[in-house]
């Protein structure tokens, strides 16, 4: 099937395609009960090198920049206590961890989380991150820019491969917040 954004050769539904995804994500898909069929999400085949975003929009199409989106893992801190947290905003913004992430999440400081932490937790490769099939005790922040997209290109759990999802199914995944200005223009 032709992929509703980018240049890439196929997209293949995701349930289609279980073995080119991480455990956690595999899992999510298996146990998909979101407003939309499991089929709309779509696995696109990328190559790793082409992985960090501005090679990636160069070799896969302009467009993406404008259409994709990044999610990172972040740790706030109160007292003795921390709570992880992914956030997910465009890839041309930046998470505002300091300000939106550390008032939403009632934290004194935070900070992204270092990368043994989020790959740990996550069951996912750095780099890769992807906001389905995370842990379920994490909040998802979600920037509403992302929910506004008719389709987002997120990872996949792996620097090979990503994922194609409508921006609305984004919004409803497991422990999902939407927040205007999560993500700040760089």
């Amino acid at each position: 099937m032709r992929a509703p954004i980018g240049d890439f050769d196929t997209a293949t539904p995701a349930p289609d395609c279980l073995d080119e995804l991480t455990a956690p994500v595999a899992d999510a898909v298996r146990r998909w009960s979101g407003s939309v069929p499991v089929e709309q999400i779509l696995y696109v085949e990328t190559d790793p090198q082409w992985a960090d975003t501005a090679v990636f929009v160069e070799h896969y199409g302009r467009e993406l920049l404008e259409q994709s989106a990044n999610c990172v893992v972040v740790v706030g801190k109160r007292g003795g206590e921390s709570t992880l947290a992914a956030c997910l905003a465009l890839s041309t913004t930046r998470v505002d961890v300091n300000g939106v992430v550390r008032r939403h999440l009632g934290a004194r400081k935070a900070s992204f989380a270092p990368i043994d932490v989020a790959t740990g937790g996550s069951g996912m490769e750095y780099g890769g991150i992807t906001p389905v099939g995370l842990p379920e005790s994490w909040p998802l922040l979600v920037d509403s820019a992302v929910v506004d997209l008719p389709w987002v290109l997120v990872g996949s759990g792996r620097r090979r491969g990503k994922l194609l999802v409508p921006g609305k199914v984004l919004a409803a995944l497991p422990g999902a917040v939407v927040l205007d200005g999560l993500g700040t223009p760089v």
